[in-house]
């Protein structure tokens, strides 16, 4: 039976990036979020610290910006899924 591999937290990490970056580059997002959503990847990415330090940072600088009236529903969504995505990895 197939089973399917499970994926590293280092791993999840670099994923979150990549789905960070979709914020990032999306000029219909406001300036503030997208400075936020890069402050997440950052953190992300900071190999000087541990998975759990990593996600819990990234989460916090998600969560300030989650309820800002002037974000898109898709990002909203987006930031929703990267958060739970993250929330695995705090976990492990």
């Amino acid at each position: 039976m197939f089973k399917p591999k499970k994926l590293t937290p280092e791993d999840k990490l670099k994923n979150i990036a990549l789905m960070l970056d979709e914020i990032i580059n999306d000029t219909t997002v406001p300036r503030n979020i997208r400075a936020a959503a890069q402050n997440a990847k950052d953190s992300v990415l900071n190999e000087n610290e541990e998975y759990i330090v990593r996600s819990a940072t990234a989460i916090q600088y998600l969560d300030n910006i989650s309820d800002d009236p002037n974000m898109p529903l898709h990002t909203r969504t987006q930031i929703w899924s990267i958060v739970s995505e993250l929330e695995t990895v705090k976990n492990e």
